[in-house]
């Protein structure tokens, strides 16, 4: 069994944020592979609402909050004995521009509190990640040079209206990395998507 997990935050406040592309760009699978109405299962036992898609594909939205996935992820692994090798973690990443998808397996966190909390829980960094660029804007200019915006809030902010097509544009793109990665496997998909 395949297990995708898109990392976000739960609740109306985050549904639209920028740490929120893993959850989006779930929907936007479900809504291109599935059009019926999607009947994601919340569930207190995997901390998450998930979806199964047939006998072989499981979809999750884990709703502990971004710091705390990996308690979510680790309950479904162990329970539906899912391989590491297709676990598949769709996220955002602020060192990527807006727009831009990387496909990689194991590694550190860089910096992603989700995915820090996934491989402390799970013991291992073995697993595919999609990132997803949300465009690196915590600092910007002022009078007296570059300052920093923290990058705990600009993650928790909305996309602006100037951001929406390009954001659409790269969730299409991951919607149809993760068929690549289910149907040809990581390293097609890295090669096709990291360009």
């Amino acid at each position: 069994m395949k297990l995708i997990v898109g990392l976000g935050n739960p609740g109306e406040k985050y549904l639209w944020t920028r740490h929120n592309v893993g959850f989006m760009a779930l929907n936007k699978f479900i809504q291109k592979n599935n059009p019926r109405k999607a009947d994601w299962e919340e569930s207190t036992k995997f901390h998450s609402q998930i979806l199964k898609v047939g006998s072989d594909l499981l979809l999750a939205k884990p709703q502990t909050y971004m710091n705390n996935s990996g308690l979510a992820v680790n309950a479904l692994v162990h329970f539906y004995k899912v391989s590491l090798i297709d676990l598949i973690i769709v996220h955002d990443d602020l060192d990527l521009l807006l727009g831009r998808l990387r496909i990689r397996m194991g590694g550190s966190a860089g910096g992603h509190h989700g995915v820090e909390s996934i491989i402390s829980n799970l013991g291992s960094d073995q697993f595919i990640r999609l990132r997803i660029g949300i465009g690196n804007q915590s600092t910007h200019l002022n009078d007296q040079g570059r300052k920093s915006m923290d990058a705990n809030i600009f993650v928790t902010e909305e996309f602006q209206l100037k951001e929406k097509t390009e954001i659409e544009r790269v969730l299409k793109k991951a919607v149809s990395a993760i068929d690549t990665i289910i149907t040809k496997g990581f390293q097609e998909a890295q090669n096709e998507y990291n360009q």
